[in-house]
């Protein structure tokens, strides 16, 4: 059919501005990268040869290459529906040279939708509402090719490997941008709008969210945005739907290209809860956000989740305890560079949380930070130890001295003696000298305990050590029968032990 069509078709010429890259201010870049169309024919031509391909069953007899500016408005709505029905022909873009023309074509008549659609005033009809609707499935929800998910694991973790980008893309972003203008018109009416843009709609609209392309990310994180504040009733279906997206990552697949847009999303939604926060988004908060620290792929999307939480504890601060509890649990043992990240954002948090949330949490949060100051991972150990430049902490740390400083100078005394990097020792003695200035009382008492408490250590080693050496002598004299133990470095039966001691 689009052969019979093509050979009569009319040429026309490309819209004046559309080259090269352009921004449109709804976010989605605009690029010309599929060719252009040859200069035209009369609009008399074209309505002539169109009639064999289009049938007025259809198109209501409107020829769907006529400009929208050559019909009455009476006629606008029916040309709407045409050239929607028009460009519901998908392409294969894998060979550039393919359908070159008939993509032109699709282009333009895309171009033009998008310029009806930012200057129309009258209402969308149901019709044109179901015709717009179902083109955008038609061209945008697809399958990604298997190469999109292959050797990927965390959502594109890897920092090196370059994004994959769809060679449909030409097309997909002016689909892209009429969705978005159309979303957000005046002239959608919400009501009728839902039925068309529905769960379904929704749902497929999210699953594209796993797209290698970035651009593609880009626009449909604008696209959500724009559907969540269009379309009221459908709210709760759409935090559900990303909840399960986030559920499926964290716990089954660690992967998704996504979580980062889907956050950033989230972000504006949680600023808009209204207060006293619903249980429904504080279970959010804690089976979803806390959790999103566990994949190894955090790093890519920290910043977006840091905000999500960091907004939760603006609506109510009485929630800071319980977040901060939340992430010792999540905490990167083993993964230095994780730990960073952690440290970084428990001191952001810590900026908001008050003196009554703070006492909830301090003593399992500074063991785990007198863990890290006398990790051997430099990086570490110094993140830490900047805690101590933050003049809120500082004020918390001061008003609760009596229980943080013996949590925390015998990790420091462990750095001054046996810590390697230089920085690390420095930041050590600028902290002990906060200490000592800051209760000269206490922190002696506490180096006080502390050596103590080595020294018992050490004459626990000496005593442990001299009782290895007794049982080992013992058990060398001792002659091997069929019921004996026989020593084996230090394995020793329960049963000698007991007799040697």
């Amino acid at each position: 059919m689009w052969k019979q069509f093509l050979s009569k078709l009319p040429r026309k010429s490309p819209a004046s501005g559309d080259s090269g890259q352009c921004s449109n201010g709804t976010g989605i870049q605009r690029t010309t990268s599929c060719g252009s169309i040859p200069p035209g024919r009369p609009a008399s031509a074209i309505r002539r040869m169109s009639s064999a391909v289009f049938p007025s069953s259809v198109v209501a007899g409107i020829e769907p290459l006529v400009s929208f500016k050559d019909v009455p408005n009476s006629e606008k709505q029916n040309l709407f529906v045409s050239k929607l029905s028009l460009c519901c022909v998908v392409f294969d873009f894998s060979d550039p040279n393919k359908s070159s023309v008939e993509k032109d074509i699709k282009r333009q008549a895309l171009l033009d939708l998008i310029e009806f659609v930012e200057s129309s005033s009258a209402r969308f009809s149901e019709a044109a509402i179901a015709a717009c609707a179902r083109m955008c499935a038609i061209n945008l929800f697809r399958a990604f090719p298997p190469n999109y998910r292959s050797g990927s694991s965390g959502g594109g973790e890897g920092d090196e490997d370059e994004p994959m980008f769809d060679p449909a893309w030409c097309h997909l972003q002016l689909v892209y941008e009429l969705l978005l203008k159309f979303i957000g018109s005046s002239s959608l009416d919400a009501k009728v709008g839902k039925k068309h843009f529905d769960h379904s709609f929704i749902v497929k609209l999210l699953n594209l969210l796993d797209s290698e392309d970035p651009r593609e990310r880009d626009c449909l994180k604008t696209i959500l945005h724009r559907v969540y504040g269009k379309f009221m009733v459908h709210r709760p279906f759409i935090r559900k739907a990303v909840s399960n997206i986030f559920y499926q990552f964290v716990f089954e697949t660690d992967r998704h290209n996504g979580i980062a847009e889907l956050l950033e999303v989230f972000g504006s939604v949680i600023s808009g809860f209204a207060l006293p926060l619903k249980e429904e988004h504080k279970i959010f908060l804690w089976r979803v956000l806390i959790p999103l620290h566990k994949p190894k792929s955090v790093g890519l999307y920290l910043q977006q989740l840091t905000y999500c939480v960091t907004q939760f504890l603006e609506k109510d601060p009485k929630l800071a305890s319980s977040v901060i509890i939340g992430l010792l649990r999540y905490w990167p043992i083993t993964n230095c560079q994780k730990e960073v990240m952690f440290l970084s954002e428990i001191e952001e948090i810590l900026e908001s949380t008050s003196q009554a949330e703070f006492q909830k949490c301090m003593v399992s949060l500074f063991r785990r930070i007198a863990h890290c100051i006398t990790s051997s991972h430099f990086q570490v150990a110094e993140r830490a130890l900047f805690v101590w430049n933050n003049d809120h902490i500082i004020s918390l740390i001061a008003q609760n001295r009596q229980v943080i400083m013996p949590l925390v100078v015998p990790a420091l005394e462990q750095n001054i003696q046996n810590h390697w990097n230089q920085a690390v020792l420095n930041l050590t003695m600028n902290v002990k000298k906060m200490f000592s200035e800051m209760d000269e009382d206490l922190f002696s008492s506490c180096l006080d305990k502390y050596k103590e408490d080595e020294e018992k250590r050490a004459s626990l080693e000496v005593k442990r050590k001299l009782t290895w050496e007794k049982l080992e002598s013992a058990a060398a004299f001792q002659p091997v029968t069929g019921h004996t133990a026989v020593l084996v470095g230090h394995q020793l039966s329960a049963k000698m032990i007991a007799t040697l001691i």
